[in-house]
């Protein structure tokens, strides 16, 4: 039978006391929540709209590895205490058995008002949660700051030991994987349009791509004799569906300038102006004096870079070169803005702009030329582009030979038919997901 001279003052304050510490550990766990699952860029958003709380969380966020030990270190405090102090009263009522009774009854208390119900909390609306507790937990790692730096040290020495680095700045370089985990999230989600997805995930690309992925291949340019009569060139730039060809004498390689196809009419109309439309005048029309000098970009310039370059030098057309200066292909404006928004079609555009046809059995007809990331972005397929950019590339990469009309293989979790071959080149491939 209970003594009632336990329940004196001092049981009721150490009871108290303990409920004192299961708030804080409460507000311990709760803050832990909302801090670390706090959006940045809606905190960011309420800090410029002037939340000071907002700010402060931003600012406590920055070092998480601080933060989270200050918080765990308070948290660890508190709950020890109160386990403690809950023995010790326990343990004058029951006896032998309060052990075993503040075990039970502090693992109730604890997982249900110091961990369960202020996370939930929290995560409900971190970002709100996170302003409220953000002075405080601020003051918190302010206070506890010399032991953490000891603990940190201390776990840094263990953890090297084992041969693991650890970077404190490494959620920097995680923003563009949130970005995009985000997005694949939404999009699976039906929250986010696939169209939407690709345009966000194409913009934050352009700085980990280069301008050899998507040029046109020096095989596909299309270039202008310098020495061809002027009628000749004429002819050839109006039956042309671009407006900009390079010109180049001697040898396709060697350009010398880009011709634009309105800069030609109005040469021509100007001797038809003057009256000069003869043929001696045509004759002796030098192409020269209307081409604009040729530009050169290396292969390894990214699209964020080369997109830049473009506006600053209000300029859309470049001829990329290797490291030795040879010719390699072209890139414009329009092929940099297309890995953004996708296929940009105009009215010079036909049914072949299309590289992608779909089979009755299931199975797709692809150009060979056409560049994996598009495939992958026009099926939401994941073929892997690190060893070749085209998917004729990517069949000769893992075939290891260069195929022969008919073979079929197996990789990457998909079965590709070669249907045509242009010489060397592997023209049109049938592929379906196996």
């Amino acid at each position: 039978m209970m003594d009632a001279s336990v329940f004196d003052g001092a049981f009721w304050i150490t009871a108290a006391a303990i409920l004192v510490l299961l708030v804080m550990s409460g507000f311990f766990s709760g803050s832990e929540t909302a801090l670390t699952a706090a959006s940045r860029g809606k905190l960011r958003s309420a800090a410029d709209k002037g939340s000071r709380g907002a700010q402060t969380a931003l600012d406590i966020t920055e070092d998480n590895e601080r933060l989270i030990g200050s918080v765990l270190l308070g948290n660890n405090v508190v709950n020890i205490l109160a386990t403690s102090l809950a023995t010790a009263v326990l343990t004058k009522v029951f006896g032998q058995n309060g052990v075993a009774a503040a075990t039970l009854i502090m693992t109730l208390l604890v997982l249900i008002f110091a961990e369960v119900l202020p996370k939930t909390v929290a995560i409900t609306n971190p970002e709100k949660v996170a302003s409220f507790v953000a002075t405080p937990i601020g003051l918190v790692v302010r206070l506890f700051a010399p032991i953490v730096a000891a603990v940190r040290f201390f776990v840094r020495g263990v953890l090297l030991v084992f041969g693991v680095r650890t970077d404190p700045d490494s959620h920097i370089l995680a923003v563009r994987e949130e970005i995009a985990g985000a997005l694949q999230l939404g999009h699976s989600e039906g929250i986010v349009e696939k169209e939407d997805r690709d345009r966000i995930l194409g913009a934050l690309d352009l700085n980990e791509r280069v301008v050899e992925e998507i040029m046109l291949h020096r095989s596909g340019i299309e270039v202008i004799d310098a020495t061809l009569p002027a009628q000749d060139i004429l002819t050839q730039c109006l039956q042309s569906q671009h407006t900009r060809l390079p010109i180049y004498q001697d040898d396709p390689e060697n350009i010398v300038g880009v011709i634009h196809a309105k800069d030609l009419l109005r040469a021509m109309h100007k001797l038809l102006i003057l009256g000069d439309a003869n043929a001696k005048a045509l004759a002796d029309f030098d192409i020269m004096t209307v081409a604009m000098p040729p530009y050169f970009v290396p292969e390894t310039t990214t699209l964020d870079d080369q997109m830049r370059e473009f506006l600053r030098r209000k300029s859309h057309f470049a001829l990329v070169v290797d490291e030795y200066g040879g010719l390699q292909g072209l890139i414009t404006l329009e092929d940099i803005l297309e890995e953004i928004v996708g296929e940009i079609a105009d009215e010079f555009d036909g049914d072949d702009a299309d590289q992608i046809e779909a089979t009755s059995d299931g199975a797709y007809l692809v150009e060979g030329a056409m560049t994996i990331r598009d495939l992958n972005r026009a099926h939401d397929w994941s073929l892997p582009d690190e060893e070749a950019n085209t998917v004729a590339g990517l069949v000769i990469h893992e075939a290891q030979m260069i195929p022969v009309e008919g073979q079929v293989f197996s990789f990457h979790g998909f079965r590709f038919e070669v249907l045509e071959k242009a010489e060397n080149r592997i023209a049109t491939l049938k592929i379906r997901p196996l």
